[in-house]
């Protein structure tokens, strides 16, 4: 093994090939250019291959990232495959969309030492894109077909991580969804360059192959209620996330566009849909000079889809430093490179609109660390100026819909931020009834989604073995 890896002493870090950002920024293709096998290898041979792997203490979902670096050092990469989908439903879209800064390579032990990091989230990618170029992703095939159902809410990362999980045991699963297509955020919310949709459609493919159902365009409440659903399946699982665009408080705040309106029809567009409000401008800022407010992934996803629509300027608002940023520093830099102007320790007053638009901004300096630890950002006294902006948008991050209301269901208890409430075992304050992903812990990564929609999936399966046991103890 020595032979083969603890090679970071003697080879840099290396990513894939980065394309040059004048040229990026004008498309919506991804931005890097796919491993070569030789250099995946070489890359995954830089691995200490740690007695306590904290690569994978920092990774949601414990993926055995050692084993499959080493089994991609000696060009064994079904193996390498293999292990990493054992534990991730989608690996080559965690490959491609985790802020592995923050999570796995932030953790690496040679990262900490200075030598940078193995680039786990580049060699995550290209073995699962190698796996579905070379036919070794297994359709679903479950050894038995079972009778009990499950009807899960919500086709994003975690219902579909759900609906595998389940669907692999044999239970009869369909899956609701208000979208028109399967996927969730990663279709309607995540843009081209950071996840390309073939990669999305491929995934559902599989599901459909392996006999998940799925009814979409319904809209729990509307096209049918939850009771009736309940009524429909032995189980539910609630995987809606959370969509409802956290407010910006300030006057003329009519004046601003939802983040999350304003991706969904650049990725309507991309999808080759009609999209009246990106034709007639509203959400289209091709030749107008875009400001975002906020520093999170969702602020970075817009300042970067502006850059592609062909933005006259693109200025990010932030009310705190850079190193204080909640979103990944990756994607700062990648905005930055593409031409992105930011504008730090700066905080939204006002919405100007009219003849001479903008933002009515003021400066903020950092005080004491708050609950989380992170400092407070307070007013600059006097240091009131103008963003001037034809397109505003508003990135501050989502709260959760009002199930309580939406669905008729007052017995689904949600916490004071309106997220449903569940045990450790996933399951909510209704019996049979399961929740998972962001509309339990909030907006978060779509690594947490998948590894809760897999949790979930494993706590709904025992329910469903007591039940089944229940009964034929009764039926005796």
């Amino acid at each position: 093994m020595a032979e083969r890896m603890q090679k970071f002493v003697s080879l840099d870090q290396a990513g894939p090939e980065k394309r040059p950002a004048a040229e990026r920024a004008g498309d919506f293709h991804e931005i890097h250019r796919a491993f070569i096998a030789d250099k995946a290898a070489a890359q995954a041979s830089r691995c200490a291959q740690c007695g306590v792997p904290f690569c994978q203490t920092g990774c949601p979902l414990q993926n055995n990232i050692p084993d499959w670096l080493r089994l991609t050092s000696e060009g064994r990469l079904r193996e390498a495959y293999e292990v990493s989908a054992a534990t991730n439903s989608m690996p080559e879209v965690c490959g491609r969309i985790c802020p592995q800064d923050r999570l796995c390579e932030g953790a690496c032990v040679i990262e900490q030492s200075t030598h940078g990091s193995v680039t786990i989230g580049a060699v995550e990618k290209y073995l699962t894109d190698t796996a579905w170029r070379e036919g070794w992703v297994a359709p679903i095939a479950p050894r038995a077909e079972l009778a009990q159902s499950v009807g899960i809410v919500g086709a994003g990362p975690a219902g579909l991580a759900a609906a595998e999980r389940l669907r692999q045991r044999g239970y009869q699963v369909t899956v609701y969804d208000r979208h028109d297509r399967i996927g969730g955020l990663l279709v309607y919310g995540i843009p081209n360059f950071k996840l390309e949709k073939e990669v999305v459609e491929r995934r559902a493919q599989r599901l459909i192959e392996g006999g998940v159902k799925f009814v979409l365009n319904c809209n729990i409440g509307e096209t049918i209620s939850f009771d009736e659903l309940r009524q429909r399946h032995d189980s539910i699982l609630i995987a809606t996330g959370v969509y409802k665009a956290k407010p910006l408080n300030a006057p003329n705040e009519q004046a601003v566009v939802k983040a999350l309106d304003f991706l969904i029809a650049a990725n309507r567009v991309g999808l080759g849909d009609d999209v009246p409000e990106f034709s007639s401008g509203a959400l289209n800022a091709a030749g107008r000079r875009v400001v975002v407010i906020g520093g999170g992934d969702t602020a970075m996803d817009c300042v970067r889809t502006a850059r592609r629509q062909g933005a006259k300027s693109v200025t990010c608002l932030y009310r705190r430093d850079r190193a204080n940023m909640p979103g990944s520093q990756r994607e700062v830099g990648y905005a930055e490179e593409e031409g992105v102007a930011f504008d730090f320790l700066a905080a939204p007053k006002s919405v100007r609109a009219g003849k001479q638009p903008g933002v009515k901004a003021v400066r903020m300096h950092l005080g004491a660390p708050d609950a989380s630890g992170r400092q407070s950002p307070e007013e600059t006294p006097d240091s009131e100026f103008t963003v001037p902006g034809d397109l505003i948008i508003a990135a501050l991050g989502f709260d959760p819909e009002d199930l309580q209301e939406d669905w008729d269901a007052p017995e689904l208890k949600v916490s004071r931020w309106g997220t449903l409430t569940v045990d450790p075992a996933f399951a909510t304050s209704l019996p049979g009834v399961y929740a998972a992903g962001d509309i339990v812990r909030g907006a978060s990564l779509v690594v947490w989604a998948i590894k809760e929609g897999r949790d979930a999936a494993d706590s709904i399966h025992a329910f469903l073995k007591d039940r089944a046991h229940t009964a034929r103890v009764a039926a005796e």
